[in-house]
Order: C-alpha cells, then structure tokens, then sequence
C-alpha cells in the first residue's frame, strides 16, 4: 500500500488541479495487429501547459510528495473517462493505475469511478485497469481481492511494463490479467537485436501458456512492428502507429496498414556467434584420483596400472593442488635402468611439474583460447589442473580443450561467418523454412566469385579474405534489409533470399557493381591486363581474368512443397550454370525445383 502520509505544503501544488480543470488527456491507440483495427486507447495525464507540472512524471512526483497518490490517480481517472465519452472514441480504454489507488477504486472511496463512467455513456467492461508497479505490492491478497470486486462489475486487468524489473512474474500467475504489456526496452530496435527477440519470443510463450493476450508497446519503426507482427503479437502500441493526441485517430494511418498487409516476411537478426558464449572449464572436467606429496613412486606406478586412462595425476596438499604428474613422462623416467630401484621409494614429488597450470571451473572455454596460441604447447599433451576456489575439482586434457574450440568455432561458422560476421548455414535453412511455412513468393540466389582461387593463391589469404569482404560489401549493398536475407554460406559462396519482386535488377546490380571494385584489389601490371597469369586445377599455365560475381537463381512460388536442402542445392546448380554464361546471370526455372515433392 502507499506508506506515503498527507503533507500539506506540498498539496497545494497538486490540489488545485484535482479539484480546477489544469489536467489534460491524450489517448494513444493500441491496435489489433491481426486486422488493423483500434482495440482501443491509452489515456495519459498532462499538466498545464508551460508549466512545471506538464508532464506525467512531473505530477505523479508533486502527487507522491504531498501523499495525495491514490486520490490523484484516481481522479485522472474519473477524468479520462469524461473525455473518452466526450470524443465518442471506440474501443477499450485504458487507465494507469497503482495497485492502492486499484483498491481504493474497488471499494468505492472517494467516489463510484464505475458509476461515474456508466453516467457519461461507458461500460464498465470497456475499461481495462493498467496496474504500473512504481512500488512493490506488499499486500497481493488484498490487491486480489480488489480485483476480484472490480472484475464482477465489468473492468479487466492489465499488467503494464512487463519486464521492465517491476512487474513481476508472480503478479501475472496470481492477478490472471486479462491483458500484458511487454516493456518498450524489448522492442526498440528488435530488427536488429537477437537477444531482445529472444525475450519476445520468451515472453509470448508466457503469454500463450497463461492464455493472456499481450501488447507490445514502443513500436516507432515499420521494421519492429513487421517483426511483431510475424511473431503473431496479438495487439501493439506505440509513435509509429499513433502518438498521444487530444484528438486521436479513429483508423490507423495507410503506411501502419501497409506494413500490417504486407506478405513479405520481416528478416529476423540472427543468433549470437556462439550459441553458449559463457560454456565454462567445468565442461572438460574429468573426475580423476589425486596422491600426497607423501605418496611414493612406486604407489603412483601402481595407480597408473591401475588406471590406463588416466594421463596425469594431480599432487595435492590437503585439498590445494600443488603440482601435476604427466603419465608418459613420469613412466619414461622410472623405465630408464636401475630408476626404479633407486627412485621407487622416494616422494612422487621427484617427477612432479611444481607449475601446472591452473584454471578456475567458472572460466569460459573462449578464455582458454590463448594457451592454443601461445609458444608453450606443453599444457596441451600435459593437461592441466581445473579448481574450485582454490581447491582441487579434476582435470582437463589439451585434446579436450581443442575439440571443445573446434566444435565451439564450428558451430559459430554454422551460426555466422566470422569474416562477413554474417548469418551462416543455420540462420539460411532457419529462413528458407520460415518463407515456406508463411506460403510466400520468394527468390534463391546464390553468389559465387569466379577466379577466386588463382587470385587468392597469388596475393594470399589476407588479399583473399579483403576480396570476399568486397563481394560481401557488394550484395549487401542491393538488398533490401526489411525484406531480403542475406547469408554466407562459406568461402566465397553466399545466399541471398529475396522477397523483393525486382530481385533481377539487384542481382544485376550486384555483378556490375562487383566488377567496377574488384580491379582495385589487383596490383597495377595485373589490373592493366585485365587478371593475372597461374596454373589451373590440371598443372597448366593460364590466363584468369579479373575475378567477377556469378548468380544463380530460382524462383520459387508460395505454394512449392521442397524442403530447404532441395532449394539451396537448385540455386546451387542454377549457379554453375551461371559460371559458364557471357553475363554471370542464370534463372532456373521454378518447375524444376518445385515440380517434385518427394
């Protein structure tokens, strides 16, 4: 409840507008984004122009500081609702309510709002309640309760800023709101942020699990609202559909209803590169036995017998690791004539490396990347040591650790190339499949440079890699980023998929604009004869021109029933027919991709 007491001296700030007319109200709408229609409206408080209580946060403060919270509040809402009825605005209205003004509104105190809003013209059930948790509910059952008091005459519930840090989880599984409104943090830039995509998508599971429609609120772009739109966000809000006016629209403007009635598919942004960036050490722990210093050579022999899998044992000194026997070199030293007999009964120190390396299990295996680099590559045949604080875990072996990076660098070219840091083999079939499931028109293409391996062999990878970059440059440039998605698939090799109907003309474009640049990856003597001079896959001296940009494409209608496999293998060979082509350019016709379903 609201602990904050009646201070006199600072209610005649706000006094006087609860009971004159300084207190104005705008309406933003919240749109269906299934039809484009108005669900209905959001109404927010403004102070007297030009003053210093103008804004909402302005005299919610004034409000707090003279411990007029509730009473205010819910004079806002008394008023909202006259100036709702007053425009005859359709549709839900909506009213911004703290959970104590909520209980005081349920018991009637202070004025019937209900009967109020049933005088002026308003069903109750078209008002929703939006609970803006600025305070922690200390009371849920008393705020139950209330809600339950205000449900039987009508009134929904909405939860507002759901992820903002305030509402909680826990509101929304004991209130059962009628409605969820995700926090406009999560939707500002969605386009471009996987991470932000992930909570969407987190939280429309949520809301689908409870059976709660959600509004997601903050859109001011035509790419995050095609976004939630394909998510199938049920209602959304925000500048791009409407800002708050006096006067607010009855319809949404033509270019919120274009981006609604669009069949092109937004590109989502793809995953991070690697899939689990904090994978830690503890994943390469292996449980093995540890001896004392105390401990003597023979008993560690007998260990080993005992253990042929074992490639190091660990000296420990109560539960510190102190230093680390390598399998192969400690049985190396006893094997050597009269060692075991002179050496067997000695402390096992005697063959210890008293400066293992050491690694906490919390460390990520990406911090590890170093000790493949570096110029001591013994911790790889000698493994190292894996603690706990300080205190002994296990060990790791160096062919543990390269496989984990493999795999980790692996599944990150799989995810994103690293050199164009664009979405790789995944995020391509992920995206064919998505524009199959949405039943769309769409294009295939498939780039590929054309004398890349001569030149690449001439001037090296670096130049090579600076050649693929330009290619990449290149493409990137002719598509349409709200609609188009582009991929690499590796190499020189890259997929664009195409929902812009003139893919032609950028495909065109792309391999004119490629030829103009890449002459200036070439030295002078070579870029004036037009390529250079290298031995072909046979071992023969030849010519290779200039390197320049084939495409290959298939069109592929909304109704076509091949997986993603079958298409990227029929822009594949539609590129190698392109390979051969005087202009670089092929079109497979859709029937040959698309005629077999099986």
């Amino acid at each position: 409840m609201n602990s904050a007491r009646f201070n006199p001296i600072h209610a005649t700030r706000i006094q006087p507008l609860i009971e004159g007319e300084g207190l104005r109200f705008v309406f933003q709408p919240i749109a269906s984004l299934k039809g484009g229609e108005i669900h209905g409206y959001e109404a927010l408080v403004r102070g007297p122009e030009g003053s210093a209580l103008a804004t909402p946060d302005a005299l919610l403060h004034a409000a707090r500081q003279a411990g007029m919270t509730a009473i205010f509040e819910q004079r806002c809402c008394e008023l909202a609702i006259e100036a709702f009825a007053r425009q005859r605005l359709g549709g839900k209205l909506f009213l911004n309510v703290s959970a104590p003004t909520l209980q005081r509104i349920a018991v009637g105190a202070g004025g019937h709002v209900l009967q109020l809003a049933r005088e002026v013209g308003v069903a109750p059930g078209r008002l929703v309640f939006e609970l803006t948790e600025h305070e922690r509910v200390e009371d849920i059952a008393a705020l139950e309760a209330a809600v339950a008091t205000l449900r039987a005459e009508g009134p929904q519930l909405a939860i507002d800023d759901f992820g903002d840090g305030r509402s909680s989880l826990r509101l929304w599984s004991q209130l059962n709101p009628e409605v969820v409104k995700i926090d406009r943090y999560f939707v500002h830039a969605v386009h471009r942020d996987s991470r932000k995509l992930e909570v969407l998508r987190t939280v429309m599971g949520l809301a689908k699990a409870f059976g709660t429609p959600l509004v997601v609120e903050g859109i001011e772009t035509a790419e995050e609202l095609a976004v939630v739109r394909d998510l199938g966000c049920r209602f959304a809000q925000g500048f791009f559909l409407a800002r708050p006016q006096a006067e607010p629209p009855r319809v949404l403007d033509e270019a919120v209803m274009t981006v609604l009635r669009s069949s092109k598919l937004a590109v989502l942004p793809s995953a991070p590169q690697h899939a689990d960036p904090l994978l830690t050490v503890d994943a390469l722990c292996i449980a093995a036995p540890t001896v004392t210093a105390a401990q003597t050579c023979q008993s560690v022999l007998r260990l080993f017998a005992a253990h042929p899998a074992l490639h190091a044992v660990a000296v420990v000194e109560g539960e510190t690791p102190i230093g680390l026997i390598h399998r192969r070199v400690f049985i190396d030293q006893l094997a050597r004539p009269f060692h075991a007999d002179l050496f067997g009964r000695r402390s096992c120190t005697l063959f210890m490396n008293a400066e293992p390396l050491r690694v906490d299990r919390s460390s990520t295996i990406d911090s590890l990347v170093s000790i493949l680099m570096g110029e001591n590559q013994g911790y790889l045949s000698e493994g190292f040591i894996i603690t706990d604080g300080g205190r002994y875990a296990g060990l790791a072996t160096g062919d543990g650790l390269v496989r984990a990076v493999t795999e980790r660098r692996i599944e990150a070219a799989r995810l994103a190339n690293p050199l164009t840091c664009l979405p790789g083999n995944l995020p391509i079939t992920a995206h064919i499949r998505r524009l199959l499931d949405a039943r769309v028109d769409f294009a295939a293409a498939y780039f590929d440079l054309n004398n890349f391996k001569p030149y690449n062999d001439r001037y090296g990878y670096w130049r090579g890699d600076e050649m693929i970059k330009l290619a990449a440059s290149a493409i990137s440039a002719q598509c349409d980023k709200t609609c188009d998605f582009l991929g690499h698939v590796g190499g020189d090799d890259f997929v664009v998929l195409f929902q812009s109907e003139d893919w032609e003309a950028r495909c065109r474009a792309v391999i004119s604009s490629f030829a103009d640049k890449a002459p200036s990856l070439y030295d002078d003597v070579e870029r004036a004869q037009g390529g250079l001079d290298a031995e072909d896959r046979r071992g023969f001296k030849a010519f290779f021109p200039i390197t320049s940009l084939s495409v290959g494409v298939v069109v592929i209608p909304r109704d076509c029933q091949r997986d993603p496999e079958a298409i990227a293998s029929a822009a594949a060979a539609a590129k190698k027919v392109a390979k051969s082509r005087p202009d670089y350019f092929h079109v497979l016709p859709a029937e040959v991709c698309c005629a077999e379903a099986a």
